[in-house]
Order: C-alpha cells, then structure tokens, then sequence
C-alpha cells in the first residue's frame, strides 16, 4: 500500500463524484449552473425537529478545495479520467454561490438545509463532505438536545469519545453535543481547537492503586482540592463509598471553606443509590455536594431518573449520545433541484413510486412564521425564489401530511431561514462563536410548542409549500410521466 503523506478533503469523496466529474466536462457541461438541496427525511428517534449543525466545518472545507499534484497523478493512474479534466483539477476552486440555515436552528424534514449554486463539476465534487459533516453534527446536537431537555435543567456533560467512531467523529461531535445543549466535555481535542469546556472526575484505577479507598481520596482531595469529584462505586458504594468521601470532604476541604466537590455513581441502580446518597451527604451536613450519574446514559433513562426522583445534579453521557445509538443515521440527502438554461432557471423534480421521494423543485426560499403575540413558530413555508411572504397580509398553510387541513395566519411575522454563506466562490459569512451558536439552539428551541418538542408521538410541525411551488412541483410530476 502506498503511503500517503498529508490527506487533502478535497478527495475525501464518493469516486462517482470523480467520474461524474469528468463526464460533464467531456459532455459539455462543466459550466452549467446547477442548484442542489440538501434535505432530510425523516427525524432521529421519531421525534419532532432535528438541530442544525456542521456548517462550519463545511465552510472551512470549500474555503481550502484544491487538487494538488498527488492527488491528480493518484487519479491520472486509474486510466479512466481525460487529460483535459485532470488539467481542469489543477486548478480547481470553488465558485458558486451556498445558502444554508445558520448552526443551532431547529430544522423539519423536506425543507433545505443547505442549498448550492454553483457550475454542475463543483456541485457535484462537494456533495460527500457537505452530507458527511452536516449529517453527522446535525444528529449528535439533535440527540443532545433530546438528552438536555430530558435532564430538565440539571448539567449534561459528553463524556463519549472512547466509544466515538474515530477521532474526527469524536471531536466534531462533541462540538455538536455542545451545540445541541452540553454543558462541556470529556475530550480535551474539542476545548482546544473549540473552547468548549474539558474536564473529568477520576478512573477506577485511581482507586484500586491505593491500598484502601479513604486513601485514594485523601491523595485525590491533595492533588485537586478546588474540584474534588470523588468515584464511589469501585467496591461497595454505600457502604464505603459514600461514607470514604464523606469522610475526606469533612477532613480535608470544609475546614478549608471549599464546597465544590462532588461523588460520582458510575454503576448499580443509579436511582435509588442516588437517593440514599443524597440522604448520607444531606445528614453530613454536606448540602452543597453535587451528585454525578454516568453509564449508558441516554434521554429515556433519565426521563426515567426524575420520574424516580433521582438526586443527581449532573449527568455524565457517552456512548448512547456519542453515536446516537437509538437512531444512528441522520438521512440528508443532497438532489438537483434547478438548472439554469440562457439566464433562465429551470425547475427539475426526482419521481419516485416511493411518494415520501418526491422531491421539491426550484431555487427556493424558506421562511418560518412566528406567532406575532407570543413569539412561538407556527410553521415553515417554502416558496420559489422570487417569492416573499408579506406578513401584513393573511397567509393559508396546509398540513403537509394531510393537505385538506388548512390554516389561515392573520397576525404572523415571516423570517427567512436560509443565509448566504458563498457568493461566487468568495465567503459573505462568519461563524458565530460556539457559545453564541448554543444560546442560538437554546433560544430557538424555546420558540417551539411542547407538543413538537415530545419524545413520543410529537406534533406534526407545518412544513408547506407556497401554491406558486406546488402547482409546480404537480406539473412536473405529471410532465415526468411522458418521460418514462
């Protein structure tokens, strides 16, 4: 196997982005503007909305699209792309123009996410990395957001990166964690490139090192006395456990006037050693000590703890949030909408048998409408490109699900959702900081109803079309019918 140096994203892609490449050269189109959308289907975990993220991983890749002189002679050697296209590569950038909803918005099936301008090679080459990053970020902050809301208010930290498929998926993952609502982080990779907060307790191999648990706390209290996190289940949690950290605290740090420092119940029945915990430190006189709950974690579990009444401040998620293990796909797709032809933009549509398939043509806008008075979303409408809604006047929307259901808004404000990134080749957008990006997910999330933001059975959120995209978009489908 030959050894490759340095890996250069831009040929991190499916190879038929290559030869389909090279086959619009060859057949004349490599400059033929194209308009491509990138979508989902369906919510993770059968809920309601998905968390928008990824973006600025997909800026810095467009930003940096090169072939260098490896990577053409890698594909020269295949034997199968012309000398002209490989001569095109060398000097490859990219163009066109990308709109995309901004990191940490609330998101719906069918509606862009992303939509790509740009000549049809350049469209073509950054699908696999645009649906990678975004697919990938948008499902870790959706399942965060799923976790954070089940936690009602208590901290949730990513605890995920050993059971994270690799290292990228480890660190821009629990920067999509953070997005979605974590507090922080167990990877110190993601604090250092992000900022987003690191930080740990102590293994069970710091325990077993010394010859008695109080031991191993007393060294542990010396070493970290400000954030004392003591793990209380390596032998008998109640029974020594607790009682060493109780021990330790009042010995070492409440003379000294900290009360920041906490146990952590890494195993057993979380629920009831909680609780019994929580009994012991309260009769200690420890009020201010936190309790930390980790192991397999996920939003069903801990929706299960506070039914329970379970004494835990902060939870401590891995694996079930790293992977998103209930619902381990986000299925983004990315599809041609439009062509222009002579200046003119040319809808097109994919049919299939598979109704859910169809999809939406044209270059389009998207609004979301909030309630005037309580600042709630009603719905999102997409709508042609020329389009715009006027919020001053009434506006009928229709279920999506069942097209006969329909609502007139009468006192509604309509904001796009879609924000230009690239205007031929040249970035027009800057990414917030992290921080801002969270408060962003936060903010916007308040704005939907409980009922969409269920666990089970959610609300159907209204996802509709202009009648101007409709009619459309029905007599494509009938025109697609000749053409079989």
């Amino acid at each position: 196997m030959k050894k490759v140096n340095k890996v250069n994203l831009s040929m991190l892609c499916d190879f038929y982005e290559l030869t389909m490449g090279n086959g619009y050269f060859e057949s004349g189109y490599k400059d033929s503007i194209t308009y491509f959308d990138m979508f989902f289907r369906t919510v993770p975990d059968g809920g309601g909305f998905a968390i928008a993220a990824g973006l600025e991983q997909v800026i810095d890749y467009i930003e940096n699209l090169h072939f260098d002189e490896e990577d053409i002679e890698f594909l020269r050697q295949k034997k199968i792309f012309s000398k002209d296209f490989l001569e095109y590569l060398r000097g490859f950038k990219f163009t066109g123009d990308i709109y995309a909803v901004p990191e940490g918005t609330p998101i719906f099936p069918n509606e862009p996410i992303v939509t790509v301008r740009a000549p049809a090679i350049q469209a073509q080459l950054i699908e696999t990395f645009l649906l990678m990053s975004i697919n990938h970020q948008t499902l870790i902050a959706t399942k965060a957001n799923r976790i954070v809301r089940a936690a009602q208010g208590r901290t949730v930290l990513e605890f995920g990166s050993r059971r994270a498929h690799g290292s990228d998926a480890a660190v821009t993952g629990a920067r999509a964690a953070y997005i979605g609502g974590c507090a922080g982080t167990a990877c110190t990779l993601t604090d250092q490139i992000y900022g987003i907060p690191a930080g740990g307790t102590m293994a069970h191999s710091w325990v077993q090192m010394f010859d008695s648990e109080y031991d191993a706390f007393r060294a542990y209290c010396e070493v970290y006395p400000e954030n004392a996190v003591l793990l209380v289940d390596t032998y008998n949690t109640l029974k020594s456990g607790v009682p060493n950290a109780i021990r330790v605290f009042k010995e070492m740090l409440v003379p000294r006037g900290i009360t920041n420092f906490a146990i952590r119940l890494d195993s057993g029945d979380i629920s009831y050693l909680s609780k019994r915990a929580r009994k012991m430190l309260d009769e200690a006189g420890l009020h201010s000590c936190k309790i930390v709950a980790s192991n397999a974690l996920d939003e069903h579990l801990i929706n299960d703890l506070m039914m329970q009444g379970a004494k835990i401040d902060i939870f401590g998620v891995g694996e079930r949030l790293i992977t998103s293990k209930s619902s381990p796909v986000f299925d983004g797709v990315y599809k041609l909408t439009a062509i222009e032809q002579n200046g003119e933009i040319i809808p097109k549509i994919k049919v299939s048998e598979n109704t859910a398939k169809i999809t939406n043509p044209h270059f389009k806008r998207v609004y979301r409408l909030y309630d005037r008075e309580s600042g709630m979303a009603i719905a999102d409408q997409l709508c042609v490109y020329d389009e715009v809604i006027d919020d001053s006047k009434p506006l009928t929307i229709f279920d999506p699900l069942a097209t006969w259901k329909r609502k007139t808004l009468t006192s509604f404000i309509a904001k796009p959702l879609l924000v230009p990134i690239f205007k031929n080749g040249k970035r027009v957008y800057e990414s917030p900081p992290i921080e801002e990006i969270k408060a962003h997910c936060e903010q916007q999330v308040a704005t939907l109803w409980d009922e969409v933001k269920r666990f089970e059975n959610p609300h159907n959120y209204y996802v509709d079309l202009s009648q101007k995209l409709l009619d459309i978009k029905l007599k494509l489908v009938k025109e697609s019918a000749g053409k079989e």
